[in-house]
């Protein structure tokens, strides 16, 4: 049973979110505000008890109340089934494992939707693929990215990302639906390119981190997040993505974001790693998954098979999983040899 006030809705109006932490929660929030009925589920009952009691997540956003339409279910099962469409919110590595968790549950004509940005570290799989390996081709499917910060979509500020499906009607329908006051989704056909975007953006948001926590100044940032486009979209292309996708908001508008703002918790992990602290001691600092440490082994393992030459995220594996210094790392990578910035 629910224990938030339930309203009356129907399976095909209400839209379930797995997932109560920072963004699961604020994309809850935006899919509630418009009395559109919406149901939250997270892995610890206790935490989910304290959201329905005080309405509002004050681990994650405190500042942010829930709508009257954002009810609380603790039971999976329950949660899936009350409605159509299923969003899920949940880091790279826990993906495949909620999807076989919600497999059982899911409603006829089920569409399922995620938030997670990251490759699979153990297959180099982007989340579709996971998908897809688990539901099959029947089930419609989406992805949800962009430049969002959780905080800012939970308070209302003015936001825009892209939601990308392979099918046209369930992208417009998704996008409609997370789409109000203070919210614009744009839609995108391009999966792989909008999933790419995602996974390779926190990687080198922990190199701009790095930069600015040495003191490198405006211009080395600037040039590392210009020539981590031209990584991230050479991976991207390499995969099947369209290079216009990686110009757009879940490309360059997630990077910028991620690399230059202090809400992002890879660029924080950076400024970390700059000071000296050690990758356990960083990532207790901040006291939430930082995807770019998992994101950096997989994106550094798929460029190699693929041959796609990435050196900004290579000295970013190194720094994270050899131990390599954050000062040797940037001297390695300004003594390459000169190229061309656009080949022919």
């Amino acid at each position: 049973m629910s224990i938030a006030p339930s309203t009356e809705a129907s399976v095909d109006t209400t839209c379930v979110v797995l997932g109560a932490g920072s963004w699961g929660t604020a994309l809850a929030i935006q899919l509630a505000r418009l009395d559109r009925p919406t149901v939250l589920w997270g892995r610890d009952p206790a935490q989910l008890t304290r959201l329905a009691q005080e309405r509002r997540n004050v681990r994650y956003l405190p500042e942010a109340t829930f709508p009257a339409a954002l009810n609380i279910e603790p039971a999976l099962g329950q949660a899936v089934r009350a409605g159509r469409d299923v969003l899920l919110a949940v880091p790279s590595h826990a993906l495949r494992a909620m999807l076989l968790d919600i497999l059982p549950h899911l409603q006829a004509g089920a569409r399922v939707s995620w938030a997670t940005k990251g490759f699979e570290c153990d297959t180099g799989l982007l989340p579709h693929q996971v998908a897809r390996q688990i539901l099959g081709e029947q089930v419609a499917t989406a992805v949800v990215s962009g430049p969002t910060f959780a905080r800012e979509v939970g308070a209302g500020l003015p936001t825009a990302m892209t939601v990308a499906a392979a099918d046209p009607e369930f992208a417009r329908h998704l996008a409609k639906r997370l789409s109000g006051e203070n919210f614009r989704a744009y839609t995108s056909s391009d999966v792989v390119g909008v999933e790419v975007g995602g996974a390779v953006k926190n990687v080198l948001a922990i190199g701009a981190g790095i930069s600015d926590g040495l003191d490198f100044g405006a211009n080395t940032r600037i040039a590392l997040i210009t020539r981590g486009l031209a990584e991230m979209t050479r991976l991207g292309v390499a995969l099947g993505a369209r290079q216009e996708t990686f110009m757009g908001l879940a490309g360059l508008g997630d990077l910028v974001l991620t690399c230059t703002d202090d809400q992002s918790r890879n660029r924080r992990f950076g400024l970390a790693l700059a000071t000296g602290e050690k990758v356990d001691a960083a990532q207790r600092g901040i006291g939430q998954i930082v995807e770019g440490v998992r994101a950096a082994h997989a994106v550094r393992d798929v460029a190699r098979r693929l041959q796609v030459e990435m050196p900004i995220c290579e000295q970013v594996y190194r720094v994270v999983y050899e131990q390599v210094s954050p000062r040797d790392a940037v001297k390695e990578l300004m003594a390459r040899a000169l190229k061309s910035e656009i080949p022919a």
